[in-house]
C-alpha cells in the first residue's frame, strides 16, 4: 500500500469510528492514536466490516477476502479490542469497536507482551483531553442516552428505603444473576499513569465485566475470571474508599461496572472539566441534608466526585454556621457522601422523574445512533454496497428533518423506531442480537 493510500485509509478509520453509535471527531490525536494501534492491512479491514455483528462468511462475502486471511486479521484485531466478537449459535459474529466504550477501554486493558501502554496512554489522555473529540459530538446538543448510569451503593440507603432499590439498579443484584464475572485494569487510570497525571494511589485492577462481555475480555487476555464472592469483595473496597459506581445503562444484561474516582475518569471528567453534566446518567435517587442537624463538617463536600455539594451559610437563631448543599443538576445519585458523613445527616431518596432506561445494550445502541444521526448505519450495515449506501443517505436526511430529542422523550415514537429497527435486524436473521 502506498503512503498516500495509507494516510487515506487511516482517515477512513476515523470516519468509520465516527459513524458509530459514538461520534468522534477527526484531529491530529486521533490520527496519532488510530496510526499507533492499527496496522494498514487492519485499517483496511476494519473500515470495510458491516456496522452490525456478522459472522466470518458474510464479512468473506463483502470484503472478498480469502477466509483464512480474513480469519487471521479479525483475530489480530479482536485481540487489540479494536473488534469485539461474540460466540452464538456455533460460531463467532464480530463487530468494530466504537471508540468509547470501546477502543479506549480495551487498548488500555490489554495484558502480554504486545501491549504498549506506556506509548497509548498518553495518546489517549491527549485524545480526550480535548472536549470537542468525544463529548461535545454525543452530549453538546443535550443528548441524554450515554453508555454508562450511576449505580447506587446499596448500603447508603436508609432501611426503610432499601426495597425502593430495583434489582437492575443494584450492583449486588448484577453480580449475583451474572454468568460470569471478570476484573480488568482500569483503563481511566492506566491512561492516566502513563500519561503522568495519575493523583491517587487506588489500585487499577478494579474494572468489573459480566456476562458476554466478560467472555470476550477473558478470552483476549484483558481480564481475568474471578467469583462472585470475589467481585462482591472487589465492590466493597471500592465502596470504601469511595469510588463510584459507573455502568451499562442498560435494565438486563449488564456487561460492566466502573469503579470510577474524581481524578482519572473520563465520564466524571466530562462532567467536571468539560462542562457536561449528561455524561453519565444519574441513579434514580438524589442526595437530601438534614440542614437542621448538619455540623458543616464539609466531609460530604470533600468524598462529591462531581462537587455537587456546596457550603451554604444558614441562620439558625443566634447561631451562624454552614450546612452542605446539595446541587440537584449536577447530583450523581451514587451514595458516596452519604457513607462519608459520620452524623448521618444525608440520606438518598428517590427522584421525582425517571429516566427510562433502554432495556438491553442493542436498544441502547439504536437509541444512541437515534440521538446521534447514525441509525442508517444500523439498518443498512454493509459499508460495500452502493444501493445500501443510498439507502443510509436517504435516511440521514429523513433523520434531520425529525426532532430526535422529541422522539427520546416520547414512548410513542421511541417504541416506533425500536420496534423498526429491531425488525431490519430480524430479518437479516439475526434476532439474537435483541437480547445482548
Amino acid at each position: 500500500m502506498g503512503h498516500g493510500a495509507a494516510k487515506d485509509i487511516f482517515r477512513r478509520v476515523g470516519q468509520k469510528l465516527d459513524n458509530l453509535h459514538v461520534r468522534c471527531s477527526w484531529n491530529d490525536d486521533l490520527k496519532a492514536l488510530v496510526k499507533a494501534v492499527f496496522t494498514e492491512d487492519e485499517a483496511e479491514i476494519f473500515v470495510r466490516l458491516p456496522y452490525v455483528f456478522s459472522d466470518l462468511d458474510r464479512i468473506c462475502r463483502i470484503t472478498g477476502l480469502p477466509e483464512k486471511r480474513l480469519q487471521k486479521l479479525l483475530d489480530n484485531l479482536c485481540g487489540k479490542g479494536l473488534v469485539v466478537d461474540v460466540w452464538v449459535r456455533d460460531r463467532y459474529y464480530y463487530m468494530p469497536s466504537p471508540l468509547l466504550i470501546g477502543v479506549f477501554e480495551f487498548t488500555m486493558m490489554r495484558t502480554g507482551k504486545d501491549a504498549r501502554p506506556a506509548e497509548w496512554g498518553p495518546l489517549f489522555y491527549r485524545l480526550l483531553e480535548n472536549k470537542d473529540t468525544y463529548c461535545h459530538p454525543n452530549m453538546g446538543a443535550g443528548q441524554v442516552m450515554s453508555p454508562a448510569r450511576v449505580y447506587l451503593h446499596d448500603e447508603s440507603v436508609l432501611p426503610e428505603e432499601y426495597t425502593r432499590i430495583l434489582d437492575y439498579e443494584s450492583a449486588t443484584h448484577i453480580v449475583d444473576t451474572s454468568p460470569k464475572c471478570a476484573v480488568g485494569i482500569c483503563s481511566c487510570r492506566h491512561e492516566k499513569l502513563h500519561a503522568g497525571v495519575k493523583k491517587c494511589d487506588l489500585p487499577l485492577e478494579t474494572c468489573a465485566s459480566f456476562g458476554w462481555a466478560a467472555d470476550y475480555l477473558i478470552r483476549h487476555r484483558m481480564a481475568r475470571e474471578i467469583s462472585k464472592a470475589q467481585m462482591k469483595d472487589n465492590l466493597s473496597l471500592s465502596r470504601e474508599k469511595g469510588l463510584v459506581f459507573c455502568g451499562d445503562n442498560v435494565r438486563r444484561n449488564v456487561t460492566f461496572i466502573c469503579q470510577c474516582c474524581s481524578c482519572c475518569c473520563n465520564l466524571l471528567l466530562g462532567i467536571t472539566r468539560h462542562g457536561y453534566p449528561n455524561t453519565v446518567v444519574t441513579s434514580s435517587f438524589i442526595a437530601r441534608v438534614n440542614e437542621a442537624e448538619c455540623t458543616g463538617c464539609a466531609k460530604c463536600l470533600k468524598a462529591c466526585p462531581v462537587n455537587a455539594i456546596t457550603a451554604l451559610k444558614s441562620d439558625s437563631g443566634s447561631d451562624s454556621k454552614n450546612t452542605a448543599a446539595v446541587k440537584d443538576d449536577l447530583c450523581l445519585g451514587c451514595g458516596v457522601c452519604t457513607m462519608k458523613c459520620t452524623k448521618k445527616v444525608i440520606k438518598m431518596e428517590k427522584r421525582s422523574q425517571r429516566y427510562i432506561h433502554p432495556e438491553t445494550t442493542f436498544e441502547r445502541v439504536l437509541l444512541q445512533c437515534l440521538e446521534r444521526g447514525t441509525l442508517q448505519n444500523q439498518i443498512f450495515d454493509n459499508p460495500e454496497s452502493i444501493t445500501q449506501e443510498f439507502m443510509r443517505g436517504l435516511i440521514q436526511g429523513f433523520m434531520k428533518l425529525v426532532p430526535t430529542r422529541q422522539i427520546e422523550m416520547s414512548k410513542t415514537l421511541r417504541s416506533g423506531f425500536l420496534a423498526m429497527g429491531g425488525l431490519v435486524i430480524s430479518l437479516k436473521n439475526k434476532g439474537w442480537i435483541k437480547e445482548l
